[in-house]
């Protein structure tokens, strides 16, 4: 997952127009979209795994560079799956995202874990079908994520109980739209 809380300012800002990219042009730059995502999809992974890690190898757990080297290479590895085949890629991103808002914000319990996979393989499925309406919207809710959580750690007197919502779902709607209205004409 993306470390938010300890992120310097400068960094929230590059999160904020990284995501703002991302949710107007992810089509355009698919391929570096898809590498980005994937990228954060490993990073986040890796960030569940590294408690399992750390009590299985004491080496890596008592290495401080490990601690953020095995992220780094966790979303490098994933990210090169953006330059694959661009179903399955779409697919596994649309899984992914679902997951992450699944464990995030619904919780780890295997039930609620159990419905988000369920939710992502229909999610994944739909988006094989559809690759270039998945890559829009994928692209979008993915920007509009790290711009909506960039914009509510820069400024912290927004409420993040009150309006994380209504920004994801505001943002996602405006990045799709936007990709929409521009991928007509090409």
């Amino acid at each position: 997952m993306v470390d938010f809380v300890n992120m310097e300012v400068w960094q929230l800002w590059i999160a904020l127009a990284l995501g703002v990219g991302l949710m107007l042009a992810g089509l355009k730059i698919k391929k570096m979209a898809f590498f980005f995502i994937w990228f954060l999809i490993g990073w986040t992974l890796m960030g569940y795994l590294m408690p399992v890690i750390n009590s299985s190898v004491a080496e890596i757990a008592a290495n401080s560079m490990m601690q953020w080297l095995l992220p780094i290479c966790g979303g490098l590895l994933l990210g090169l799956l953006g330059f694959t085949i661009e179903k399955i890629c779409v697919a596994g991103i649309c899984f992914g995202l679902v997951m992450i808002i699944t464990a995030q914000y619904f919780g780890t319990d295997m039930q609620t874990l159990a419905i988000g996979a369920i939710v992502g393989v229909v999610v994944a499925g739909a988006s094989g079908a559809l690759v270039k309406p998945a890559i829009i919207i994928a692209t979008s809710v993915a920007g509009a994520y790290l711009a909506t959580m960039a914009l509510l750690f820069l400024f912290p007197g927004i409420s993040e109980q009150t309006f994380y919502w209504p920004m994801l779902i505001g943002f996602s709607a405006i990045g799709s739209i936007f990709q929409f209205a521009t991928s007509r004409r090409s």
